[in-house]
């Protein structure tokens, strides 16, 4: 069912050619901007109407007015099953202990006497946030985007999630709960590139966003790819992926439950074994069936992600071999089950989350362990962080000196000025001192 990757014996390649040998899923976003961009410029020229058209087209379902209204909001949450809210409550607050601790404050640092540079963060204005709502419904997704935000201080959230046909037109009841239990009243019934459209360009009824964050399939990640500069982003999030370094030590059981927890999400999911441990790497083959017949999603997800080329068990000589491997790949989630994993986990370079040991899986950080599921993709992780307070924040130098404090390094002004060939630069310090600089500086 899942492929094998022996790089025993040889001596590992560096860098990309190593990377080059691991599995990773077709995800070609540069073919999918074709066909993003006339749906994009639709919303741009056509606003509210457009996004109607496109709910009809690709989502079945003839939408009165994009936003959500208010009762809508009030009526899911009052309906919402009691479990599921005691569970996104304590998403939520354990969520928000950790992104609080986040936050930035204010610092200045004396340079010299008289002269000062303050750095102060300050949130983006407004961020339109993405559920998404194909496959599976994620209300955790809304939390993990609006909790970071929120504390963050940014003064205007929406949310947009894909208008769905089995309930007249509106997201999913539980994504707009879990709004409502956030305090989020600006919700939309738009998906897919029509989201991102709508924040870019805003609509009539829809200011536009200045930031767009939350995860998507590849015509999210498009449409992000193609009003980066006019928007921030957070990501051009990818298929999900797990990978697991685990040695001879781990529990079989749970090396399996956890691929399979991943393959569930997509059939472009990647899930990866990378062990220096044969017997492991049986045993784990051998549990993949009984644990895949007991549960949902068979042939339309799991079965493909784990049959994927993206999808593999990597054989490697020993748990050092391993960790190379790990980085080489960044995954997304990566789970350490070896001795002594916490060691080892603090070695790790290239991780989007990393989970120690057996009693931390990938399931607890999507929903639980107050980290953020919204995480690099593709092998991003070797260069991008994942969702967090900083994510919404933007760090502001004050630069403030005195006279005697400028004069001090104005010789050094304007000797760099000059190096570059820009008299101009040197000329605005030497005017402040009536076109000479101090003597002796």
């Amino acid at each position: 069912m899942i492929s094998r990757i022996d790089l025993r014996g040889d001596a590992l390649p560096e860098g990309p050619a190593l990377r080059d040998l691991l599995p990773r899923a077709d995800f070609d976003v540069a073919a999918a901007l074709d066909k993003v961009r006339p749906i994009c410029e639709a919303v741009h020229h056509r606003g509210d109407a457009a996004l109607i058209d496109f709910a009809e087209t690709f989502d079945g379902v003839t939408l009165e007015r994009v936003r959500v209204p208010a009762e809508a909001l009030d009526k899911a949450l009052a309906e919402l099953d009691p479990e599921v809210r005691a569970a996104l409550e304590e998403s939520i607050r354990r969520a928000r202990l950790v992104h609080r601790a986040q936050r930035r404050t204010t610092h200045t640092t004396q340079v010299v006497p008289g002269g000062t540079v303050t750095e102060k963060w300050v949130p983006v204005d407004r961020v339109g946030l993405y559920a998404p709502g194909g496959r599976s419904v994620y209300p955790s997704s809304v939390v993990m985007n609006v909790v970071p935000a929120q504390e963050a201080g940014v003064p205007s959230l929406a949310l947009a999630s894909p208008a769905q046909k089995e309930f007249g037109g509106l997201p999913h009841p539980t994504i707009l709960a879990a709004c409502a239990l956030l305090g989020v009243d600006e919700v939309y019934a738009a998906g897919g590139a029509t989201a991102v459209a709508m924040f870019a360009y805003g609509t009539e009824s829809c200011p536009p966003a200045n930031m767009v964050t939350g995860p998507g399939n590849i015509w999210v990640a498009a449409a992000k790819r193609y009003f980066t500069g006019r928007i921030g982003i957070d990501a051009e999030a990818g298929p999900t992926e797990i990978a697991v370094l685990a040695d001879d030590s781990a529990d079989p059981v749970h090396v399996a439950s956890d691929l399979i927890s991943q393959a569930e999400h997509d059939p472009l999911a990647a899930a990866v074994l990378v062990t220096d441990s044969p017997e492991l790497a049986d045993a784990v083959e051998r549990e993949l069936t009984p644990q895949i017949a007991a549960t949902k999603h068979v042939d339309d997800r799991i079965v493909p992600a784990l049959e994927g080329r993206q999808s593999a068990i990597v054989l490697v000589d020993g748990v050092e071999e391993g960790l190379r491997v790990v980085d080489a790949y960044g995954a997304e989630h990566l789970e350490i089950q070896t001795r002594d994993a916490a060691s080892v986990a603090d070695r790790v370079r290239n991780a989007g989350a990393v989970f120690i040991g057996p009693w931390a899986p990938v399931s607890l950080g999507d929903y639980a362990a107050g980290s953020n599921h919204v995480l690099p993709t593709g092998g991003c992780a070797c260069h991008s962080s994942g969702l967090s307070v900083q994510s919404f924040l933007r760090g502001i130098h004050l630069v403030d000196y005195t006279r005697d404090a400028l004069a001090e390094v104005a010789h050094h002004v304007v000797t760099l000025a000059e190096a570059e060939d820009l008299p101009a630069h040197g000329a605005a310090i030497k005017a402040r001192f009536d076109w000479k600089v101090p003597e002796g500086k």
